[in-house]
């Protein structure tokens, strides 16, 4: 297990190398200059010039990457220009919403998913099965957006059970800012959802196949008792692959649901950044997207190695 989690840890310095040099690249081409965009129009030579070097934007690419990465390696990623503030301040702010808006989403999607999953599995063909299969035809296909503006309607502005959008912060309190959380998490999840829970009917069939199912049950298990003691572990492996994948997505992917819900995440924070021409705030806000979903893929190569000790001996 030590010799495989070493492995991955390799590939993941490796990833995060390569995936600075892409991002540097990107912004860098883009055009436009961000010491001119700040000034305007009618600035003067001079200022433009003197704003450059302050910024840092005079020296070569080279000696820019050079001195963004090994900033990063020490925890600083610079400062924004335009709100002359710590990158990493803002990051950790920002953060705060991010994170446990994917989390919660996450959490909701996995809840929902593998029972509802299992289920269909289980009884496959009849009613439930059909009923289930139809529903996360419909799940997959509606917009996280459109179903978020829906329940705004509904919940915030028919019912007025929830806000309409904002985060109170969590200062104001863990519920009060949990319950700011609801509805942008299950706008985010129910799509998810839909998705994993197709995933893990497919898995489990294909499980309940196999030819040890068929020797378990000829021992004298029940469907159930072999569903739960051998095929469900089993049929977790892809599972995990796409709960993986649907982390790193909400987690770098809720822009939309941020700007419907006006929530001060990481995605506002970069079309915002964006729109200002803030170069060092996009860069430093998508490489530490980057890595959570790098980490978050190492994450799930483990759990594969603990579901499926064949992956440790594979090393």
């Amino acid at each position: 297990m030590l010799r495989y989690a070493l492995k991955r840890l390799i590939s993941l310095a490796v990833s995060l190398l390569v995936a600075s040099v892409i991002i540097f690249i990107a912004v860098e081409i883009v055009p436009g200059d961000p010491a001119s965009y700040m000034l305007g129009l009618n600035a003067q030579p001079d200022t433009v010039a003197q704003l450059r070097e302050e910024l840092g934007l005079n020296v070569s690419p080279v000696e820019r990457y050079v001195s963004w990465v090994w900033g990063m390696v020490q925890g600083d990623f610079g400062t924004s220009y335009t709100y002359r503030t710590p990158v990493a301040e803002m990051i950790w702010q920002r953060g705060q919403v991010s994170l446990p808006l994917a989390l919660f989403a996450l959490l909701i999607s996995t809840a929902i998913a593998i029972p509802l999953g299992v289920i269909a599995a289980g009884r496959r063909g009849t009613g439930v099965d059909v009923g289930l299969s139809t529903a996360t035809q419909f799940g997959i296909a509606v917009p996280n957006f459109w179903l978020g503006i829906m329940m705004v309607l509904l919940f915030s502005v028919s019912l007025q059970w929830f806000s309409a959008g904002g985060f109170p912060g969590w200062q104001a309190g863990f519920w009060l800012a949990l319950k700011s959380l609801v509805l942008p998490a299950i706008a985010l999840a129910v799509p998810q959802a839909a998705i994993l829970t197709r995933i893990m009917r497919s898995s489990l069939l294909d499980t309940l196949g196999e030819d040890f199912m068929r020797t378990a049950r000829a021992k004298g298990l029940s469907r159930n008792q072999a569903l739960w003691r051998h095929a469900f572990r089993n049929a977790l492996i892809p599972v995990l692959t796409i709960i993986g994948l649907q982390f790193s997505f909400l987690i770098a992917g809720g822009i939309i649901i941020e700007q419907v819900f006006y929530l001060p995440g990481l995605g506002r924070l970069v079309l915002q950044s964006i729109n200002a021409r803030d170069l060092i705030v996009v860069e430093s806000v998508v490489m530490v997207l980057v890595f959570a979903v790098i980490v978050v893929n190492f994450a799930v190569d483990l759990a594969y190695a603990a579901v499926d000790p064949r992956l440790r001996r594979r090393v």
